[in-house]
């Protein structure tokens, strides 16, 4: 049994085959063999990178395959593998090429360049750095293969000028990117095209950044060990079955619940294993799976009904049902396949009082009453689920693992497999993107670890993009009724929210239960119930709550406003009590954008304008254990903790604190992390990355500093520089403070603290509607952003124009689709689940509030989250201005809205 990694990794990522670094230095030496070609292949000739091949492939092989699995180019990267997504664009006698669709034949006698082959030279790499034209950096190799072509052909035609972002966002209308990172890609290529970037740039904001934007960095995905083999699930094809046997395979490994009992279309049933992906999907094949098919309940008005059919009949079958929520889950009561109430009320029977007084009196003005509903929205990271694992002789397990939680995977395994807690070595270099769907020891995890000891081998499992579609996590669909009361003089009197979330097989749809922190102490009646069927299971996602919440209660609250006549920022700043969201209505109510608004339904003709307004909040998350770790080696200040960064600049946090601390050019400081067997480091979820981090890594530096000044008292003298190279092996371990006046709740959930205050965002949205076609255009946002200090303004700023970007999604594209008669999901590819792509961007404005946090460690807390919930909110508020129209469904289909403004 080998081991692809050690507990204290090199520098040299992990994992590399002697194959896969072969074509690491034929990227940019030209040195490849034949001999290192697979006996039994067709053979033929391509010159790769400027390098003149002899290459094996496969007869029905794609050129992704042969440039990711023969050559070892990676940078090349399957995400759709449909022509969709653009991340696999490589250059074929310089025209660029989805190379998933190329078929490998066809690359006989071209030349054919891969992001590799740039070799970080060309001016589209340097000004994606500069201007940090990406986030996870999955898509990002894709993006510079079609931008540098793109740039060349312009700046031979046109000469150093730039391009409108019109055509830019045609050039790359074929590359999709799940972070959102547009912004930053607008500004680069243009800036390349006036040739800004023909020489060398300062260090860029983002530290792993030109890793990402040459092809060297690798994700789980690209780890390529000797001897790997390829597994693959084999899934339910009925949404509810108990599973009689599985045969057809000697060597598969059993994922079903103790139960043998399957309850959407997509569940984990077994995996098996080959030498080669096509070879592990033949095995898969031959796998005969018997079923006792039973009823299901897949349809959510179904589900509801007194005689409809239990998706858990049982107390200890609802024990074991998954969780969309992040934290604790509080107990509730069932009724048949509705779960719930949970009640987070205040003075909630005065608040149903009120409410039906008022309903009585037909008090119209000052009551509103309406239903929000919204459809799930799937994850969809672009890299996939993925794990590679491979036991050692020690018996320890290695994970090279996709997750947003490398500890949290770790001690998990741990738990799972009957390790202890060291042995098992968790590694997440880089991460392709997460939004809550990886937070846990999901599927691939387990089947890679079983088929790597079944086979004494190192196996990797990916999932494809179907399967992350099915069953990678999504946000759960709501239904809100929600009724909301003023009384004469315009205040808020009273607040009922009932939310149903749809999450599929799972529960925990906490929605109106965050109606409790924003608009004051009103009466309300907060309930959250969860409607079970036989469909797949959502996940957290990216503020998990919030952004449905914001779509009911912020529509209500901009309602109120208009049957008042009232400004709707004015009546938000009067109910709000919170200083920091108050601040952003101040600086949002003198917006051009706001004060030259047209009046509500006074526009005219085919192409409507209007301008919406809404407000979110969001709790303040810390991990208090946070640790951060660091050595001085070869003169070098390297930072570890058991962290990781999925696109979020974790790795900028600490690189910048450090250096700032210390006084250090950012090439003296090197941050390791994305691994276990170093200090302990948080989860990337709930907004508490940064807020944990950064403190620690400030009491680190501040430790170092005192450590290389004692050194100096004792005789030796220099400056920073000078004491580290003469401090070889210094070591120090920084803390997270507490901060002052304690936190709001000494209660944990998870390792995690809920400190003091509330994050806030108020968001502007000017959208265009075409009321002949349907058709809702984003034109231009203004996201105000209240969370204390900003440790990374470039990584901030590309972080907040990405939640807006999802929020445009979830309110206009992104529709999960479930054949209401089967549970098979029909949106299980990047065609039929729409997300936005870069000509669906307005120009976006963020304006950050750096006060409000003096009393926490470092100043400054998460914003990932709350930058996403109220946007779409507010391109309902802006939909109804334009049109008089209030929708009451996401996404905000054409359909939809033709028959809402139908007469």
């Amino acid at each position: 049994m080998s081991s692809f990694c050690s507990s204290r990794c090199a520098r040299e990522p992990p994992g590399l085959s002697r194959l896969q670094q072969a074509g690491r230095a034929a990227a940019t030496s030209g040195r490849y063999r034949a001999s290192l070609l697979f006996q039994g292949l067709s053979q033929m000739d391509v010159t790769v990178n400027g390098s003149a091949r002899q290459v094996g492939s496969e007869p029905d092989a794609t050129a992704v395959q042969l440039l990711r699995d023969t050559l070892g180019l990676t940078g090349t990267k399957l995400v759709c593998g449909a022509g969709v997504c653009g991340a696999c664009t490589v250059h074929v006698d310089g025209v660029p090429k989805v190379a998933c669709l190329t078929p490998a034949a066809v690359l006989e006698g071209k030349a054919v360049t891969t992001v590799e082959g740039l070799q970080g030279k060309h001016p589209v790499q340097r000004a994606f750095a500069a201007h940090d034209a990406l986030q996870c950096g999955y898509c990002t190799p894709g993006f510079v293969m079609e931008a540098s072509s793109f740039v060349d052909r312009w700046r031979a035609v046109h000469g150093d000028t730039a391009p409108s972002r019109t055509e830019i966002a045609d050039a790359l209308a074929g590359h999709l990117c799940r972070c959102g990172a547009y912004e930053g890609i607008y500004a680069a290529v243009a800036a390349a095209c006036t040739g800004a970037h023909d020489t060398d740039d300062a260090p860029p904001p983002r530290v792993e950044a030109m890793e990402k934007i040459t092809g060297q960095a690798l994700y789980t995905t690209d780890v390529q060990p000797d001897g790997l083999l390829d597994g693959v699930i084999i899934r339910s094809r009925h949404a509810h079955a108990r599973v009689r046997s599985v045969t057809g395979g000697d060597r598969l490994v059993d994922l079903l619940p103790a139960d043998r009992t399957v309850r959407y279309v997509g569940q984990p049933i077994a995996a098996v294993a080959a030498g080669t992906l096509a070879e592990a999907h033949a095995a898969a094949e031959r796998v005969q799976v018997e079923y006792e098919v039973l009823p299901a309940t897949v349809d959510l008005a179904r589900a509801e009904r007194p005689d409809s059919l239990v998706v858990y009949p049982t107390k200890e079958e609802r024990k074991q049902a998954p969780t969309s929520a992040e934290g604790l889950m509080t107990p509730a009561k069932w009724d048949g396949n509705v779960r719930g109430p949970v009640r987070m009320n205040w003075r909630g029977s005065l608040a149903l009082k009120r409410i039906e007084q008022a309903r009585a009196r037909g008090e119209d003005r000052r009551l509103v009453e309406a239903t929000f509903t919204t459809e799930p929205q799937v994850h969809t990271p672009l890299e996939p689920h993925a794990c590679l694992a491979s036991w050692d002789r020690a018996g320890d397990l290695h994970l090279w693992v996709s997750t947003q939680a490398v500890a949290e995977v770790a001690e998990r395994a741990a738990e799972r497999f009957g390790l202890r807690p060291g042995q098992v070595h968790a590694y997440a270099v880089h991460v392709g993107g997460g939004f809550g769907s990886k937070l846990t020891l999901t599927s691939d995890i387990v089947a890679a670890a079983k088929l790597a000891r079944l086979h004494t081998a190192p196996v990797r499992v990916v999932l494809s993009r179907a399967e992350e579609l099915t069953d990678g996590g999504h946000r759960p669909g709501t239904r809100a009724d929600i009724a909301m009361l003023t009384d004469d003089d315009g205040n808020l009197a009273a607040l009922t929210l009932d939310v149903h979330g749809d999450g599929g097989t799972s529960v925990g749809s906490g929605v109106a239960a965050l109606a409790r922190f924003i608009y004051g102490n009103a009466p309300r009646r907060l309930r959250d119930f969860d409607i079970v069927t036989h469909r797949p299971p959502a996940a957290p996602f990216r503020g998990p709550g919030g952004p449905p919440l914001a779509w009911a209660l912020e529509q209500a609250v901009d309602e109120t406003a208009h049957r008042r006549g009232e400004d709707p920022i004015a009546l938000r700043r009067r109910w709000d009590g919170n200083a920091k969201r108050r601040a952003l209505y101040d600086v949002a109510a003198t917006l051009p954008l706001w004060t030259q608004r047209p009046a509500v339904g006074s526009r005219t003709g085919r192409f409507r304008r209007g301008v919406g307004v809404a407000a979110a909040n969001w709790m303040y998350f810390l991990d208090p254990a946070t640790q951060v770790e660091l050595t001085v080696e070869e003169g070098i200040v390297v930072a570890r903790t058991a962290t990781q960064d999925m696109g979020q600049g974790a790795r900028s946090v600490i690189a910048d604190v450090i250096a700032a601390e210390l006084g250090l050019r950012p090439d003296r400081v090197r941050v390791d992390i994305g691994r276990t067997g170093t200090v302990h480091g948080p989860t990337s979820g709930g907004s508490r990355t940064t807020p944990s981090i950064a403190p620690a890594a400030r009491d680190a530096a501040v430790r170092l500093r005192s450590a290389l000044a004692a050194k100096a008292a004792q005789g030796t003298g220099g400056s920073v520089e000078q004491l580290l190279a003469e401090g070889e092996g210094l070591r120090v371990v920084g803390k997270r403070r507490r901060d002052r006046r304690g936190y709001a709740t000494p209660v944990r959930v998870g390792g995690v603290i809920i400190g003091r205050g509330f994050t806030g965002a108020v968001h502007v949205t000017e959208v265009e509607v075409d009321t002949r076609l349907g058709h809702t255009r984003v034109t231009r946002v203004w996201g105000g952003i209240a969370a204390g200090r900003i440790y990374s303004p470039a990584a901030a700023l590309n972080q907040c124009q990405g939640g807006v970007i999802q929020g445009i999604g979830y309110a206009l594209y992104e529709e999960r689709i479930t054949d209401p008669l089967t549970g098979v999901v029909l949106t299980d590819n990047l065609e039929d689940y729409r997300i936005p792509g870069i000509g669906d961007i307005p120009e976006i404005d963020i304006h950050f509030h750096e006060e409000g946090f003096d009393h926490v460690d470092g100043g400054g807390v998460g914003l990932g989250e709350v930058c996403t919930m109220p946007v779409a909110a507010s391109i309902g508020n802006a939909v109804h201005a334009a049109t008089g129209w209030r929708p009451h469904h996401l996404p905000i289909r054409p359909d939809r809205l033709l028959e809402g403004l139908r007469p």
